[in-house]
């Protein structure tokens, strides 16, 4: 790692003790913080030896290791990880994430193939105990996780990190104002910045970035890959009793949008009696919310774990599963992606534009600005800036299959055109990789 990258700057000590000292300080209320948690999402009950780095195993061999906060910064993540699981097999993987739906991911994705464990909070003592046992050789961060004293802990054991698939909004980077002078300093130890877009690393720098410390290599959601058995699984829902009709699906929605979701529907049926919608929430401890608030709105609900595929009289499905989002999307006739009509600031509009469907959102798209951008200039996403227009953009597109087939060359064009971010990316971190190990032959 440069020397630059290496030092530590004036004022350094002062500021991480007065920041470790507040985390001290705070540290009971991660305890009231995970049992308020558990008792939405049982998961949150458990593992807490992981919370704050405390294993009973040993210590395997020397790592790379990835860290990917949720659900959205894992599926970011997978084309890269594949590529190197396939590339690399001998490279032993530990993935850490923040949530149990990341951690279901991460399991759905690779099974045993990775080990998983939660990020520690980022007590001095909790990042010192992680790193001594899990001995990374290369630390990869997705998206934006910025926790000062792992980053110093990386720094002071010589691991390089990389910041991948980096974005900054405009918002968070004003959050980050208090801790700025130590965020900075922090930022300065990673090896580079390989931001999503101009923008971004305009607002890395701003953060305390250098200039040379920052490359703009593009999105890792370009590069998304189609599930291989999705032709099969439209074949089957297409073939299923409760289809031809038209469908519509919500996706990723927040418990603001539920009721909102409810009004477009009903709406919509006015027009179209027979319109199915499959609901997908973001968060599993919504699902048997989602599906009794569907039911107490007079409608027959069935759900991807009870009944596989929807039922004639089906006039809602609940997708309560999770990883098969792209596969519902590539059922429905139009996607509304949800966290935008709450200040959430959007989910990935690249999924389903990648299976072929027009997508339509709310106006809070702060997380996806460059993406949204881009598709809504390509002529691949319609915008509404309230749930009023939103339902507008559905009924306009559900009774226009010209349209919808044009939103949806549009969309594909798009997402070939920014692929490439993957090989970029693969290129930078190669020099980093541990040395291969030998293949041993047998006696």
């Amino acid at each position: 790692m440069p020397n630059e990258a290496m030092r530590k700057e004036p004022g350094e000590a002062a500021l991480r003790a007065l920041y470790s000292f507040a985390l001290y300080l705070l540290s009971p209320f991660t305890l009231y913080h995970l049992i308020s948690r558990g008792f939405r999402v049982r998961e949150y009950f458990r593992r807490w030896d992981e919370r704050y780095a405390t294993y009973g195993r040993q210590p395997g061999r020397p790592c790379v290791w990835l860290h990917a906060v949720s659900v959205g910064e894992v599926n970011a993540a997978a084309p890269l990880v594949n590529s190197l699981l396939k590339q690399r097999p001998d490279i032993r993987w530990v993935i850490t994430t923040i949530t149990p739906t990341g951690s279901d991911r991460v399991r759905a994705l690779w099974g045993e193939r990775v080990e998983h464990v939660y990020l520690p909070y980022d007590l001095p003592g909790s990042t010192a105990r992680f790193l001594q046992h899990f001995r990374p050789s290369l630390m990869l961060i997705m998206e934006t996780e910025l926790w000062p004293n792992m980053l110093f802990g990386c720094r002071d054991l010589r691991i390089p990190v990389y910041i991948l698939n980096a974005r900054l909004s405009a918002r968070s980077l004003r959050g980050y104002r208090l801790l700025r002078p130590l965020i900075g300093r922090a930022l300065r130890t990673v090896r580079c910045v390989a931001a999503q877009s101009a923008a971004d690393a305009r607002r890395f720098q701003k953060l305390g970035a250098c200039a040379d410390q920052v490359q703009v290599l593009g999105n890792l959601k370009y590069d998304v890959a189609v599930p291989e058995a999705l032709d099969a699984f439209r074949t089957a829902f297409a073939t299923a009793p409760a289809v031809p009709r038209p469908v519509w699906l919500a996706a990723s929605t927040h418990e603001g949008e539920e009721a909102e979701v409810i009004a477009i529907h009903r709406q919509l049926r006015l027009r179209w009696p027979d319109l199915l919608l499959l609901w997908a929430p973001r968060h599993p401890e919504r699902f048997a919310r989602v599906q009794a608030a569907a039911s107490e709105a007079g409608w027959r609900v069935g759900t991807r774990t009870r009944d596989t595929l929807p039922k004639p009289d089906d006039e809602v499905f609940v997708v309560d599963t999770l990883g098969e989002l792209m596969a519902f999307c590539a059922c429905a006739d139009v996607v509304f992606v949800g966290g935008s009509l709450q200040p959430i600031g959007g989910h990935n509009l690249l999924e389903p534009a990648a299976v072929g469907t027009p997508v339509v959102t709310g106006p809070h798209l702060h997380n996806f600005a460059e993406i949204s951008r881009r598709m809504d200039e390509a002529g691949a996403l319609r915008i509404g800036q309230d749930a009023r227009e939103v339902g507008s953009a559905l009924e306009a597109l559900l009774a226009d299959p010209v349209a919808r087939q044009a939103m949806s060359t549009a969309g594909g064009a798009l997402i070939d055109q920014g692929r490439g971010a993957l090989q970029r990316t693969l290129a930078l971190v190669a020099n980093d990789l541990p040395a291969a190990v030998p293949a041993i032959s047998p006696a």
